[in-house]
């Protein structure tokens, strides 16, 4: 077990240690919507809510139980991947515009043992292999700021509040992330 103090919490949260050897990070199948959708839910609850107004935490609601984003899903206008032990997910993160994360969450058991890492990379790689692009952005919520910069997120701007969800502009350069983890 390690122990960590972050963001706003007052105590340690305790982690377990994960086998990410057992964890599988792939593309996501329509079947796994629902429970990706829940995983973000309730991880945003539990660490994103306290930074955001009562309008911020209804619009992020409205916006993971949105129908039409789910339209979009399987019509394959936005992608989603999912990092599944065994059968629980553990992680998932969500393109749009085929290079923004608009979503990435991970099961808070799993925290600081890589699985938000695991995405990452396996998306930097799907963005630079498949789409043929150079860089991912992501609009990070207070929360997350630190978890990008360390894996080489630059700010382009400062923080913003848009209908009360706060957020920091990053991006992160492929050719520099996959160069250096490769």
């Amino acid at each position: 077990m390690k122990s960590s103090i972050s963001g706003f919490w007052k105590w340690p949260i305790v982690y377990q240690e994960v086998d990410l050897s057992k964890i599988m990070v792939r593309c996501a199948y329509h079947s796994d919507w629902d429970g990706a959708m829940k995983l973000a839910w309730k991880t945003f609850i539990k660490f994103d809510a306290p930074d955001y107004s009562q309008e911020g935490i209804q619009n992020f609601h409205n916006f993971v139980n949105d129908d039409m984003l789910r339209k979009m899903f399987i019509a394959g206008h936005y992608q989603l991947f999912v990092a599944v032990d065994r059968e629980k997910y553990v992680g998932m993160l969500t393109l749009r515009e085929k290079k923004h994360i608009s979503l990435l969450f991970v099961d808070e058991n799993y925290h600081g043992n890589g699985v938000g890492s695991a995405l990452i990379k396996y998306v930097s790689k799907y963005v630079s292999e498949e789409e043929g692009l150079d860089r991912i952005t992501v609009n990070s919520a207070p929360y997350a700021r630190e978890f990008y910069h360390k894996r080489g997120f630059k700010d382009l701007g400062p923080e913003t509040v848009a209908d009360g969800i706060r957020y920091t502009p990053m991006e992160l350069r492929l050719r520099d992330m996959l160069q250096t983890k490769s």
